[in-house]
This record gives structure tokens, sequence and C-alpha cells, in this order.
């Protein structure tokens, strides 16, 4: 399925470069100063186009639902910063130049001036005046940033969301076992993840690590479901987001290592041991790629489907013809669907490979049990 999407998402867009380079050079055999007009323009809405994606896989200190007349309607959140001391202002702050401090202006506080650029925060002067390095990189002081942001925001309030869902689940068991409101959709995947993911992965002790599990997996899906959402939130994108994430899979797997996990690490059984000394430096890597593969498969998954299908939206800006105007929501339709399909899909391996590593962690060999 994925590679005939592929073949056809490929055919289309060659076919639709082909016929706007062609209408392009037929302008240009009649029309050369048009011609340039017109490429100068493609240019100018691809640079756009760009500029719209990478705005849109960012974290951002203020909620923009929608933009109208080119304005951006939604709401501001509370900028917090530690430079010698704590600062907090909204991100709507009016700035010295009457502008907002989202938009650039530079913002007083105690005495200090504070701008924002590409979503980091700079002390600087009282102009906003700031001085690019040779990479295009401010060279002013950045500032600790503890800012409630969009994606702190989302992280907030899908943690509440699952607290009063499942709290009220918890109640409504205490009164009868027949699942009632939301347990009746949720409770078949509370059993998928219990009887196909926590027991053949784990065994009899995956009743420690329940929690855990269904913690995980309802988290990262809410945060993907709401990743579709026509309001910017890539949460699950962010690569410190699921650096957290693989460090907790990591800690509890770590803590909860069997004697015969450490003893397979630091000295391997069966093997000569001159074997011993070059298995475990191996095998201590081992125990750090697995939380890496973790982490860069939901954050690689999941941004490069946000950019794919912002990609395609604004591939419709781009080519401005007919043909554009139908391959291009068609194949939007068929990526998102796609994409909801992976939302589900990487909660599923992300659990079920935590499952796996802690069921290598506490696994109990036969060897001992003949003893």
């Amino acid at each position: 399925m994925l590679k005939k999407t592929a073949i056809l998402f490929y055919s289309l867009f060659t076919f639709t470069t082909a016929f706007a380079q062609h209408e392009t050079a037929e302008n240009q055999h009649g029309k050369p100063v048009a011609e340039t007009s017109e490429l100068s323009g493609k240019e100018e809405r691809t640079r756009e186009v760009k500029e719209f994606v990478d705005h849109h896989i960012l974290d951002a200190h203020d909620v923009a639902l929608m933009v109208k007349d080119g304005h951006h309607i939604g709401f501001p959140l509370p900028i917090i910063i530690y430079d010698e001391g704590f600062h907090t202002f909204m991100s709507n702050t009016k700035g010295v130049d009457g502008h907002e401090f989202i938009h650039g202006s530079p913002v007083e506080s105690d005495g200090k001036f504070y701008t924002l650029n590409h979503e980091k925060i700079y002390r600087t002067d009282s102009k906003g005046t700031l001085t690019l390095d040779k990479d295009h990189h401010p060279t002013e002081k950045r500032v600790l940033d503890l800012s409630i942001t969009k994606s702190v925001l989302t992280l907030i309030f899908v943690a509440v969301l699952l607290i009063v869902v499942f709290g009220g689940m918890a109640r409504s068991y205490k009164k009868s076992l027949v699942p009632s409101g939301a347990a009746k959709f949720l409770e078949p995947l509370i059993i998928f993840i219990r009887d196909d993911i926590a027991i053949p992965n784990i065994g009899h002790k995956y009743k420690r690590f329940m929690g855990y599990l269904l913690t995980v997996f309802f988290f990262i899906l809410l945060l993907n479901v709401l990743g579709l959402m026509p309001f910017g939130i890539n949460v699950t994108g962010n690569i410190a987001i699921t650096f957290s994430l693989a460090i907790i899979t990591y800690l509890i797997t770590t803590f909860s290592g069997s004697k015969d996990y450490w003893k397979h690490i630091f000295w391997m059984p069966g093997v000569p041991v001159p074997m011993k000394f070059i298995m475990m430096p191996i095998e201590i890597l081992g125990t750090l790629t697995k939380p890496f593969a973790l982490m860069i498969r939901l954050f690689a998954n999941m941004t490069a489907g946000h950019i794919v299908v912002m990609t395609l939206i604004g591939s419709i800006y781009i080519f401005e013809n007919w043909i554009a105007g139908v391959a291009f929501p068609f194949l939007t339709f068929v990526i998102y669907l796609l994409e909801v399909l992976v939302a589900f899909l990487q909660a599923y391996v992300f659990t079920m490979l935590s499952a796996l590593f802690i069921g290598m962690a506490v696994e109990e060999h036969e060897h001992d049990h003949a003893h």
C-alpha cells in the first residue's frame, strides 16, 4: 500500500512539475519578461511555503488557531525566563516599538531588554539589535527559557485529560465491573496492551509495569492525534520529548534488571574468558542504543509525517494550476489517512519496544531454575 502510494505520488508530482515547466517554457518563448516574473513569483511562493512548514513543526510562545487578513487569531502564553533573576510577562506584551514580543519587538523587564528570534529568547538592547555570526546565528546572550510554550501547554492538557478520564474509569469500576462511559471504548485497548504487549514480552511480572505501559501508550497516542489537528501542534516531533520518554523506559529497565541481566552484560556466561572482556563494552553500548532507537524512531516518523502533509498542502499554492489543485488535495487526503494510522502505530511500537526491553531485563534464565 505504501509503495503504491509512493509511486502514485511520484508519478503525479513528476507530471505536475513537467506540466508547470512546459507551461513556463511556452510563456518564455513568447514573453521572456513575463517568464522572469513568474519564476520569481514561484521561488517566492516556495520560500513562503518552506517558512510555513518550518514554523509549523517548531514550538511557539503563543497559540495561533487561525490566520485572518495576515493576523494570527489565538491567545498568548506566559514568558518565564531566568537571567540573573526571574522575569515574567505575556508573549503579547507590547515592546518599545509598539509591536508585540512574539513579533520580535524588544520588551523591557527590570532594566533589561529581551527579544524573540526563531522562538529563542535573547538579551538585547532597547532597539532589539541582534548581531549575526557567519552561520547567521545571533551572538547575543541566550537566556534560560522556562516559558509555558505551546508544547508545554499541550503536555499539561494531555496529562490532565488522562487523569480525568482514567480516574473516572477507576471510580466506575469500583461500583461495577461492567464498563460504562469512556471505558466502553478504552477497555478493548487496555486489554490489547495487557494480552498482546505486556504478557508476551514481560511474562508473569507484567503487572508491575502495566501502569507505565498504559500511560506511555495513551500519552503518545493523544499527542500524535492532537498533532493531526490544524493548530501546528508537534509535540512528539520534538526530540526533547521523545528523549524524555526514552529515558524513562531506560531507567525502568536499568533499575528493574535482574541478576541474570547484569551478569549477561558484564560477564557473559557460556563464552571463553577473553570473549567476556570483548562482549562487555558491546553489551554496555547495547543498553544505550535501545533508548536511542526509541527516541529517534518516534521523533523521525512524526516529524516526517508533518513535513510531508504540510509540503503537499503548500504545493497547491506553489504550482497554481488545475492539476495541482486536484492532485495535491487528493494526495494530502491519502497521506493524512496514513498519518492517522501512523499515530496509532507509533504509540504501539514505542509501547511494544518498551515492554520488550523491560522483559529482557527482568527475565529469569532457565539455568538458575535448574539449581
